[in-house]
C-alpha cells in the first residue's frame, strides 16, 4: 500500500466515525468500525466486551438507552457479532501485536463523543464536505475521531517495521464522563506495560506542533446528590413539607462556600440541578449533579470529603434524605521526562513536524490519568502527548474540527516513539 493510499484510508476511516458519535458506554458503531479495521491486519489479538473491562463500571445509561443506541449501530451497519460481544454497553476494544522479545508498550486512544449539535454552515468542513454528525444532537466535538484514527495508523507502521516487543492499543471508551480508564486499568490488561502513551489532538496548539508531555492534569470527582423530602399544599400547609428544592439550593450555595486551599489549585461546579412538579406544591424532589478538581489527587480529595460534607448538612438542616453517588473520577498525574524527551526527540526529527514544545499545561482532567498512574506505579514511565491542530472551534463547541494533517502527523510521531522507546529501553524500575 502506497502511503498516499494509507493516508486516504485513515482520513476516510476517521470521517466514518466522525459521522457516527456515541456518548459513553453506548459506543457500538465505534467499536465495531474499530474492531472490523483491526480483524483486517495483522494483529495477534483484539480484545473485546467484558475482558477488557475490570471492577466497577460507573455512570453506565440504562438498558433502554443501551438498546436504543446498539439499534442506531446496527441500522448503521456495524457487525452484528461485534455488537453481540460488546454486550452490555462493554464497548472500547484492546490492540495486541506480539513481535518476539522486547518491552511491552501500551497506546492509548479514547473514542467516545459530546452531546452537542453540530454545526452545519458551509464554512463547517465536516458539513461542507459531508460527514457531519449523522446523530443529531451528538458530534465528535474533542478530536476522539482523529485519536481512534492515531490508533489504527500506529498499529499499521508498527506491523510494516522491525519492532521488537509487544503493544498493547487501548482504545477506551467514557474519557468525556472520565468513566472508561478505570475499568481498563482493573482489568490487568496494562499489568505488563512498561512503557505508555497517550495522546490528545488540538488542545490550542496548531497544525505541526507537537508536545512531547502534558502535565497540569486537575484530578476529578463528578457526583449526583438526590434529595427526597415531603410535599404538601404551597398554599394550604406548606409547614407540612419537607422542601428538597431548598435543600439543593442551599448545598449549591454551600458549595461554591468550600474554601480554597494553600496546597494549590481546586474547583467545584453544580452543572445540573432541577426538582419540584408544580408551582403550587413543596417539592419532594431534587438533584444536583456537580463536579470538584484539584490540581492534585489530594486536593481533589480534600474537595471531595468537603462537597460530601455540605451535601449532608443541607439535607440535615431540610430535615429531608440524600443519596450521593460518584459518576466519574479521575487522579491527577505528571509526564516521565525520560519519555519527555523521547517524544520531542522524534517529533524534532518528523519531516511533517513544524515546532516541538518539550511540556504544556492541560488545565483539565482525563481519566488516561489512571492507566498514566498504573504504569507508574509498577515503576514504569507514561507521557501524554500533544498533537496540534488548527481547529476552527474549540473543544467542546458546535464548530470544532480536526485540520486532517494533523492525522499523519500524530501517527509518525507516536509510532516514532513506539519504534524507538521499544529499541532504546530507557531505564525504568518497572517490576510485573
Amino acid at each position: 500500500m502506497s502511503s498516499q493510499t494509507a493516508a486516504d484510508e485513515l482520513v476516510a476511516f476517521r470521517r466514518d466515525l466522525h459521522r457516527h458519535p456515541e456518548p459513553a458506554w453506548c459506543e457500538f458503531y465505534t467499536t465495531a468500525r474499530i474492531v472490523a479495521a483491526l480483524r483486517d491486519r495483522d494483529v495477534d489479538e483484539v480484545l473485546t466486551g467484558e475482558q477488557i473491562h475490570g471492577g466497577e463500571r460507573r455512570n453506565v445509561p440504562d438498558a433502554d438507552e443501551l438498546d436504543e443506541w446498539r439499534q442506531r449501530a446496527l441500522d448503521a451497519g456495524a457487525d452484528p457479532a461485534v455488537i453481540e460481544e460488546i454486550g452490555e454497553g462493554y464497548t472500547g476494544a484492546v490492540a495486541v501485536v506480539e513481535r518476539g522479545d522486547g518491552p511491552t508498550v501500551g497506546l492509548r486512544v479514547d473514542i467516545d463523543a459530546l452531546p452537542i449539535r453540530e454545526a452545519e454552515d458551509g464554512d463547517h468542513v465536516p458539513a461542507a464536505e459531508g460527514f457531519r454528525s449523522e446523530t443529531e444532537g451528538y458530534m465528535h466535538a474533542c478530536g476522539h475521531d482523529a485519536h481512534a484514527t492515531f490508533g489504527l495508523g500506529t498499529i499499521d507502521r508498527v506491523l510494516d517495521s522491525d519492532f521488537e516487543g509487544t503493544l498493547k492499543v487501548f482504545f477506551q471508551p467514557g474519557e468525556e464522563q472520565i468513566v472508561g480508564g478505570e475499568p481498563m486499568v482493573a482489568s490487568g490488561l496494562l499489568d505488563d506495560v512498561e512503557y505508555f502513551f497517550a495522546a490528545h489532538v488540538g488542545l490550542d496548539h496548531p497544525t505541526g506542533e507537537v508536545i512531547g508531555g502534558m502535565d497540569g492534569f486537575l484530578a476529578v470527582s463528578h457526583f449526583r446528590a438526590e434529595f427526597d423530602g415531603e410535599p404538601s399544599h404551597a398554599g394550604g400547609h406548606p409547614e407540612q413539607g419537607q422542601n428538597a428544592v431548598q435543600a439543593a439550593a442551599t448545598a449549591i450555595q454551600n458549595l461554591y462556600a468550600i474554601p480554597r486551599h494553600a496546597d494549590g489549585a481546586t474547583r467545584v461546579n453544580a452543572g445540573i440541578v432541577g426538582g419540584g412538579t408544580a408551582t403550587n406544591i413543596v417539592p419532594e424532589e431534587s438533584f444536583v449533579e456537580g463536579e470538584v478538581r484539584g490540581e492534585t489527587t489530594e486536593l481533589m480529595e480534600y474537595m471531595d470529603e468537603k462537597a460530601e460534607t455540605v451535601v449532608q448538612s443541607a439535607a440535615d438542616l431540610h430535615e429531608v434524605d440524600v443519596e450521593t453517588s460518584r459518576l466519574g473520577r479521575a487522579p491527577s498525574a505528571t509526564s516521565d521526562e525520560e519519555l519527555v524527551e523521547l517524544v520531542t526527540d522524534v517529533a524534532g526529527e518528523t519531516a511533517t513536524v513544524d515546532s516541538v514544545l518539550d511540556r504544556d499545561e492541560l488545565g483539565g482532567s482525563e481519566d488516561a490519568t489512571f492507566m498514566m498512574d498504573a504504569v507508574q506505579s509498577n515503576g514504569g514511565l507514561a507521557t501524554y502527548v500533544g498533537v496540534g491542530t488548527s481547529h476552527p472551534g474549540g473543544h467542546h463547541t458546535a464548530t470544532f474540527d480536526v485540520e486532517e494533517r494533523s492525522l499523519e502527523i500524530g501517527v509518525d510521531v507516536l509510532s516514532g516513539a513506539v519504534l524507538r522507546v521499544a529499541r532504546e529501553r530507557p531505564a525504568t524500575t518497572f517490576e510485573n
